[in-house]
């Protein structure tokens, strides 16, 4: 029997107060998930705050560059990368500064000390990983003097366009793009959309530059330019490039003194192939052109490269490389069900679902083996565990972002 008129007005109008009120909530959750862009080096730690003192009985890592030499150490004291370090630390049982609540140091804001889970005055640690807008002075202060930091580059185009497709629903002035190769129509003519002051705008200019803690809007003829990268030049020991991952690799496990089994990976968070626009030469030129910040920086560093790797030896990096990937392919075929990525509808264990950008299901997972050796069976999980659930199985309070996921899987965004 339907409802008298009356009631049905009134069923009505409860639903859209409940529905302004979640929407309310909805959005002051995301606030709180996504802090706003401070335009300064702002920082939650006072003044003064003690620097990281280490504890006297720890061994110090050597100061002079590990190598070939005789007399290589490990190095402990580690400044990047994700689940190549949470490996590394969770085997020799180091000290993580882990953020507090998030999977990342309130992004994109400046990363600051107070947002370490548990940051007391004076703490020092030995590996600082998850995702931050780097904050020098902060970060040097949780470690010990002859710590080692590292960060990663990547091709300026090709990040824009990772970018642009996993960031572009959070960014709100992408959403005036009406067409259906939305990128495509964004660069050609990006100053006819794209607003610096806009939220989430940091995402798609620059990329780089930002989440080094600089100005991603400097005029691409300011003298400060090439003053930011000579100081990334001098504030890290090895700058890895995405496109060259192996030889990063071997580079890294070169200065640090790892095993090879310390840098085995495999490759978490790649995009379904259909999900994967091509960047076409003029695309891409206007991709590189928009990014321009980014591309100097990375040109700079893509020279720097070539000559460590030539003061490694060619012929030596060729057979490191040729025996890294020998190894990865091993571990293949011991750890994955059917050897490759699958989508995450094909995913059997949830342990193993990656997160997904808001909107799709993108984000390609693997099924680990049913029958593992006990040799290798520990190694397999902790290479194919995506950073949420490995950071829980370490014991990170992510109680943001455990609640944003319930809130998008009952959406089901």
């Amino acid at each position: 029997m339907p409802l008298p008129q009356k009631k049905r007005w009134e069923s009505m109008a409860k639903g859209l107060v409940l529905g302004a009120l979640f929407t309310s909530f909805l959005l002051l959750l995301y606030s709180y998930a996504v802090p706003p862009l401070y335009t300064g080096l702002a920082s939650t730690t006072p003044e003064g705050a003690a620097p990281c003192s280490p504890a006297p009985s720890e061994p110090e890592a050597p100061t002079p560059a590990n190598g070939s030499a005789g007399g290589c150490q490990p190095r402990r004291d580690i400044v990047t990368l994700l689940n190549i370090l949470f490996r590394f630390g969770q085997k020799h049982g180091l000290k993580f500064a882990f953020p507090n609540g998030r999977n990342d140091f309130d992004y994109p804001a400046f990363f600051a000390r107070s947002l370490v889970q548990d940051y007391r005055p004076g703490a020092c640690f030995n590996i600082i990983c998850n995702h931050m807008r780097f904050h020098y002075d902060e970060v040097r202060g949780l470690v010990a003097p002859n710590a080692t930091f590292i960060t990663v580059l990547r091709d300026p185009a090709r990040l824009f366009e990772s970018s642009f497709h996993y960031f572009g629903s959070v960014v709100p002035f992408t959403w005036k793009l009406s067409g259906r190769d939305k990128l495509a129509e964004f660069l050609q003519d990006p100053d006819r959309y794209y607003d610096p002051r806009g939220y989430n705008a940091h995402y798609l200019r620059n990329l780089l530059f930002f989440d080094l803690g600089y100005d991603s809007e400097l005029d691409p003829g300011s003298p400060r330019v090439r003053e930011h990268i000579l100081e990334v030049e001098r504030r890290f020991h090895l700058v890895l490039l995405q496109e060259y991952f192996d030889e990063s690799l071997v580079l890294l496990k070169d200065l640090l003194c790892w095993e090879l089994e310390d840098v085995l990976y495999f490759k978490l968070n790649a995009r379904r192939a259909s999900a994967v626009p091509r960047l076409s030469g003029e695309l891409y030129r206007r991709a590189t052109a928009w990014n321009v910040l980014d591309a100097r920086l990375y040109r700079h560093f893509n020279a720097s490269f070539w000559r460590r790797v030539e003061a490694f030896g060619r012929g030596r990096m060729a057979r490191e490389v040729a025996a890294l990937r020998r190894a990865n392919e091993r571990m293949r075929r011991i750890c994955i069900d059917g050897g490759h990525a699958v989508d995450a509808a094909a995913i059997q264990d949830s342990a193993m679902q990656p997160w997904q950008p808001l909107g799709a299901k993108s984000i390609l997972g693997y099924n680990l083996k049913k029958s593992i050796g006990q040799r290798h069976a520990q190694l397999c999980r902790r290479m194919l565990t995506p950073e949420i659930q490995y950071l829980m199985d370490l014991g990170v309070n992510l109680w943001v972002t455990k609640l944003w996921k319930f809130i998008r899987d009952f959406l089901r965004w």
